[in-house]
């Protein structure tokens, strides 16, 4: 057994204070989604919780226009059922209600998935495939620079990811491949429409985490349709492989999956 401080921050200024109150060890707390279980398993030990899930400056959907701003707050529950979203960008509240069961969508925050980047995560594809923004309480990034490798994100140490946002593109849509007992994405592709411009962000196949595919864009922005893709493949060897499937599955699984997106987002 160990002892943690819990705190809970009602500004972003005042969790900073408390972090650096917590000791070397102390960590921001969001929806605890992956934080807890952590913790359980003793693969953490954190000397100091501090809980952002009541600051609120993380809380609030805008939506003006075609601009989305969601706060580092909001949770997948909030972002599946928002009508306004759904109006402008409705492959975003998709992805969002296929985020884990229930109990996760009501409790797991954007802002933490984004800040942890795990590589079978969802709205990193789909931030990459919009070209979204990320703000924190010190800045902003956007997409391609924020997200870096597996687990490894542009925040430095304390930073916290404050809002998402991004605007809306002429069509967008989430196809997932699930596993069927987490409901993690072994693969899943998220497909973006501006005019003739085309994004294709993939999340749960990359040994590094979600990541464009550079060769799908330039193929379907010439012409936006599923058979604009056969024939394109991705490196096994940049695939992740693992007990509940290969390199070599995931890799095949990439292009039938962007082919779903492509249809649904048509």
């Amino acid at each position: 057994m160990y002892e943690t401080q819990y705190s809970r921050a009602n500004s972003l200024a005042e969790a900073a204070q408390l972090l650096a109150q917590g000791g070397e060890e102390a960590k921001y707390l969001g929806g605890g989604m992956t934080l807890i279980p952590t913790m359980k398993a003793r693969l953490a030990a954190p000397s100091a919780l501090i809980d952002l899930r009541h600051v609120p400056e993380m809380k609030g959907i805008t939506v003006e226009g075609r601009h989305v701003r969601i706060g580092g707050g909001v949770t997948h529950f909030e972002v599946a059922t928002s009508r306004a979203i759904e109006a402008v960008a409705p492959g975003f509240t998709e992805l969002a209600n296929l985020i884990g069961d229930p109990a996760v969508r009501h409790m797991g925050t954007i802002g933490g998935v984004v800040a942890n980047f795990d590589p079978a995560a969802d709205y990193p594809a789909a931030l990459l495939a919009l070209g979204g923004t990320i703000e924190t309480d010190r800045g902003e990034y956007g997409a391609d620079e924020f997200f870096l490798g597996l687990f490894e994100t542009a925040l430095s140490e304390g930073e916290i990811v404050k809002a998402v946002r991004f605007e809306a593109p002429d069509a967008s849509a989430y196809e997932k491949f699930r596993n069927p007992a987490s409901r993690y994405a072994m693969c899943g592709v998220y497909v973006s429409r501006r005019g003739g411009d085309v994004r294709v962000a993939v999340t749960g196949a990359g040994a590094n985490g979600a990541f464009r595919w550079k060769a799908a864009e330039a193929a379907l922005s010439a012409r936006f349709e599923p058979e604009a893709v056969e024939g394109l493949t991705v490196p096994e060897g940049d695939m992740i492989g693992d007990l509940h499937g290969s390199s070599e599955y995931r890799a095949a699984l990439v292009p039938v999956v962007t082919k779903r997106a492509v249809r649904k987002a048509r």
